[in-house]
């Protein structure tokens, strides 16, 4: 597997797109909620592709495991030191965990089914993937001024039935989640009701899917995203408490 410089092991480079992702990619308390609730009762739960450990339960004993050092230098110190490693090949035993879980990660894994198999070889219980659904992530309003990067975005996220056969035998439940007005993790559908903050190059920084498309093309969708068209167009959603699109919390036990 090629990684960057700094560890990176998908494709995108965080050491040269993650500095600020702290910033713009904080954890939103109501998918927390959903994260722990799928969780269950799990007491050692294992995070891969942890990044700059978002998501992760203070109540359990946790061990992070993320490739890049970029982001594991922004990792809290109230949080566990992350151990440097990739999906495919996780340095543990057979059965090491209660629970693991992933928020935001399986789109950059270089090898999906291994990664999960690993994920499934090292875990006793439920496997819990923060992830989008690809069908509806064209769906926001984003693709009308950056379709660039939300084809991307669409192309890198799996397809939801190749989780599931990935996972094999497991009981895979899909639960999509609202995202709220306020929600303070900046992906894409953050800003669905708050255009302008996208204006900002560092909440764009902290979407991966920026880092593939040139600079030209970015400008390109940025002038339309300013020009003030979308409220004329989506001003509605200004007033809106949540909105539901691609964002989905697979959650995988395992048979009996």
């Amino acid at each position: 597997m090629t990684r960057t410089t700094d560890g990176s092991a998908g494709d995108a480079d965080y050491a040269r797109i993650g500095q600020d992702y702290r910033q713009y990619r904080r954890p939103e308390p109501t998918f927390a909620r959903a994260i722990a609730k799928a969780l269950g009762d799990a007491r050692t739960v294992l995070n891969v592709g942890a990044g700059a450990g978002s998501y992760e339960p203070t109540d359990r004993q946790v061990t992070a495991v993320e490739p890049s050092a970029s982001m594991r230098a922004q990792r809290p110190d109230t949080l566990s030191t992350a151990i440097d490693a990739t999906a495919e090949d996780l340095p543990f035993d057979d059965d090491t965990f209660d629970a693991a879980m992933t928020t935001f990660s399986v789109h950059q894994w270089g090898d999906l089914e291994r990664g999960l198999a690993e994920l499934r070889r090292v875990t006793r219980g439920p496997i819990v993937i923060l992830t989008c659904d690809p069908a509806r992530v064209e769906d926001f309003w984003l693709a009308e001024y950056a379709p660039e990067v939300m084809a991307t975005e669409a192309r890198r996220y799996p397809a939801l039935d190749r989780i599931a056969a990935a996972l094999g035998d497991d009981t895979v439940t899909n639960t999509p989640l609202p995202i709220p007005f306020t929600c303070v993790d900046g992906f894409s559908e953050a800003y669905y009701a708050r255009p302008e903050r996208l204006l900002d190059p560092g909440a764009r920084k902290a979407n991966s899917a920026w880092s593939f498309v040139d600079e030209l093309t970015a400008r390109r969708s940025v002038a339309a995203l300013d020009s003030g068209e979308w409220d004329r167009r989506h001003g509605a959603l200004r007033i809106r408490p949540t909105y539901e699109g691609a964002l989905v919390l697979v959650t995988a036990v395992p048979a009996a």
